[in-house]
């Protein structure tokens, strides 16, 4: 007898097993204990993280709030001394002297104002320290000036030109169209020497009159948050991070810059790509887990495991008044509380061991008495599955043991008949694996034609949207220029009379007229012009037609199951096809006999029946063709395709498609809606198009699709569908 395999699990010595219930006892009570206290520990840091994140995301909040309300202060301050009358917007020389006064108060990099005239003024601190005032006028080009100032904030000479549009800069043209103050954007720019992430604020001026005058802006240099969140206690052994809604980082607590420069251009990066690993993966976890910054509108708690560490992680959104949508991010690492708690984990982890060695030895002394008889019955198992079935116990002195080798007797009988029955149902069984085996492949092929057939209409639905698209980006130009051809022979026959009048009355006076007259033949010009519009009329109106049927043929704007006109499809196929009906040099083109009945309404699958339509045509004219050129006789019959349609019983109708090819073997028709089955040459056919256009008529119209063909007599195909799906 054959050994048989089992599968292999994974074992343990009985002397093993024994001794668990002892090691448990004492390996659980210490452990239990362990556990809860750094459950309790764990829950303690918890705690403590809350305090000290609720503490820092407070003072961060309240820093946002004051410093980034001063650019709207500011801006309030001079709408009102404008509005009152206390500035005059005229006077740009004073007002650039005013804002530069204000610039030594503030700490702003531009203060300045942009009128609905296009002049302006400014003061700013481009290299981070010296003010200088920008004036501009609205006469482009280089239109503003860049002047140096004194200690006063007088103007003392003119550092550079420049070339200003405020009509173009966002800065002027969102707070005017808002109506009220705003941020207008966040960019990022480099002086001389350093680079600015700055946020630009802007509001709405007005005279006594309530009338616009433009608006003042002013911009803060929020790189200095870095420097804010730097000095926070947190920032020793965390971080703390603002980032836009977009992703875009406003500033860190790190050392990393919170921009790039990129060809001597500072751009701004995002949090996912912050060259700082905490921020970045911080930034990816929680774009992932909510789908994105925007969709958190309160604050988050998270806890991240990172590869090397654990993180406590806090995201806060930050708004005000004018548009402002932040989101602040606090992380503090676990170990920086965990230190102690691990320190007495580790202690019970060692009690733990020490106890479960104390137990081994006790379970060790405990267990030898019992074991020598089990390993017996181990042995004859052992030989068992080695094949030899031929084990016998003897009784043991333990009752226990005595009624195991008794079941242990039994089960040897028991496999002994079972071995015996097993061989004689091998062969049975074998037979029915190749059954099913036969079976299986069957399903294959079946699966195979299906998959195939997917593909096919794939394909199709592909093709009728190109086809309608292709028609509706036509359809647009065509129709502009067929509705201006009217008008322009309309201007054409004006300007004809125009000239036949000048003709008349002064074209003789006037000898170098008449030679150009002569040069570019007058007369021939003015009778070809009749011409030509007719002609361009006459193509427009032929493209039209042509995209009409495009779109008829493939429905693309119409519900899939629809009632229409079948003629109509026949005739949007046909005009496709048309190239395909045309005279070549060494072949006299088809010819397309109409036998159309009267035909009601039909409900169907307007697109799918032109695919059939089209399919069933082009085997037609790929027959005739192929038929025609491959014939030795010259005489041989001009190629004619007749499409008869009828209707009968008041619910059915039919469409009869024949030609006078070379019509079809028995062997051929009988296998002509089998998938896969082609008579044409490789690459020109899949056999899918009549086996999908019988299931298209078949199954999706409740119809009927039947091939009538002689050899040497032509082929007709007939397609019956009902009135009424």
């Amino acid at each position: 007898m054959s050994k048989t395999d089992s599968p292999k699990v994974k074992a343990f010595p009985l002397q093993l097993v024994l001794i668990i219930p002892f090691a448990l006892q004492i390996f659980g009570a210490v452990g239990l204990v362990g556990y809860l206290s750094f459950k309790n520990g764990r829950q303690a840091v918890n705690d403590l993280a809350d305090q000290l994140m609720n503490r820092t995301n407070s003072i961060v909040q309240q820093h946002l709030d004051a410093y980034l309300s001063i650019p709207h202060k500011v801006n309030q301050i001079n709408a009102d001394a404008i509005a009152m009358g206390l500035l005059d917007v005229r006077d740009r020389k004073t007002i650039g002297k005013f804002f530069w006064k204000e610039m030594q108060a503030y700490d702003l990099t531009y203060i300045g104002m942009g009128l609905t005239t296009g002049e302006g003024v400014g003061a700013a601190r481009y290299d981070g320290k010296t003010v200088t005032i920008d004036d501009w006028n609205a006469k482009l080009p280089n239109n503003g000036l860049n002047y140096a100032t004194d200690s006063h904030g007088d103007r003392t000479r003119i550092n550079y030109t420049f070339e200003y549009n405020n009509f173009k800069e966002s800065w002027y043209t969102e707070p005017i169209k808002a109506g009220k103050p705003i941020w207008s954007r966040i960019y990022a720019w480099n002086s001389l020497d350093s680079a600015y992430i700055t946020a630009s604020a802007g509001r709405p001026i007005y005279d006594a009159n309530q009338r616009l005058l433009g608006m003042v802006g002013a911009d803060i240099h929020l790189l200095k948050l870095s420097e804010f969140l730097r000095r926070l206690d947190i920032s020793n052994f965390g971080q703390v991070f603002i980032v836009e809604r977009n992703g875009l980082l406003i500033a860190s607590s790190t050392k990393q810059d919170t921009f790039a420069i990129v060809k001597d251009e500072a751009q701004r990066i995002k949090a996912t790509e912050s060259p700082d690993p905490v921020i970045k993966n911080i930034a990816k976890y929680i774009e992932n887990k909510f789908n994105g910054f925007q969709s958190i509108t309160e604050q988050k708690k998270i806890q991240l495991q990172l590869p090397k560490e654990t993180k406590f992680v806090y995201v806060t959104p930050w708004r005000d008044q004018y548009g402002l949508d932040w989101l602040v991010v606090m992380s503090v690492p676990e170990k920086a509380f965990m230190a102690k708690i691990i320190t007495n984990t580790q202690i019970t982890v060692l009690l733990c061991l020490a106890a479960l060695i104390v137990a081994t030895l006790i379970g060790y002394l405990t267990s030898g008495w019992v074991i020598q008889p089990i390993l017996r019955i181990n042995r004859a198992s052992q030989a068992m599955a080695s094949g030899d079935l031929e084990q016998t116990l003897n009784i043991s002195k333990i009752e226990e043991l005595n009624t195991l080798a008794q079941s242990f007797n039994y089960m040897a009988e028991q496999l002994r008949q079972s071995f015996s029955a097993l061989e004689a149902s091998k062969t049975e069984l074998e037979d029915r694996v190749e059954e099913r085996t036969a079976e299986l492949k069957t399903t294959l092929i079946e699966l195979q034609r299906t998959q195939a057939q997917v593909i096919q209409n794939e394909k199709m639905s592909s093709l009728g949207q190109l086809v309608a698209g292709v028609a509706h980006e036509i359809n647009n130009p065509v129709n502009f220029i067929h509705g201006n051809i009217t008008h322009l022979s309309e201007y054409i026959q004006s300007l004809m009379q125009i000239l036949h009048l000048y003709q008349e009355r002064y074209l003789d006076e006037d000898p170098e007229i008449q030679a150009l007259a002569e040069e570019i033949d007058l007369d021939f010009m003015i009778a070809d012009l009749d011409k030509i519009l007719p002609s361009m009329k006459m193509g427009t109106e032929r493209i039209r037609n042509i995209v009409l049927s495009l779109r008829n043929f493939s429905r693309m704007d119409e519900a899939d199951f629809k009632t229409v006109d079948i003629h109509e499809g026949i005739e949007s196929t046909l005009l496709i096809l048309q190239y395909r009906l045309k005279e070549k040099p060494d072949y006299p083109g088809v010819e397309v006999i109409r036998d159309y009945g009267n035909l009601p309404l039909v409900e169907c699958f307007a697109g799918q029946l032109n695919q059939v339509l089209m399919n069933i045509l082009v085997n037609a004219m790929d027959a005739l063709e192929e038929s025609f050129l491959n014939s030795q006789n010259s005489t041989a019959a001009k190629p004619q395709i007749t499409i008869r349609t009828c209707a009968f019983d008041t619910q059915c109708i039919e469409i009869a498609i024949a030609d006078n090819g070379p019509g079809m073997s028995e062997q051929v028709k009988h296998r002509i809606f089998d998938p896969f089955f082609t008579t044409k040459p490789v690459g020109k056919g899949t056999g899918m198009g009549m086996a999908i256009s019988y299931q298209i008529i078949t199954e999706k119209h409740h119809g009927k699709l039947d091939c009538v063909s002689t050899l040497g007599e032509g082929t007709e195909f007939k397609i019956q569908i009902p009135v009424k799906q």
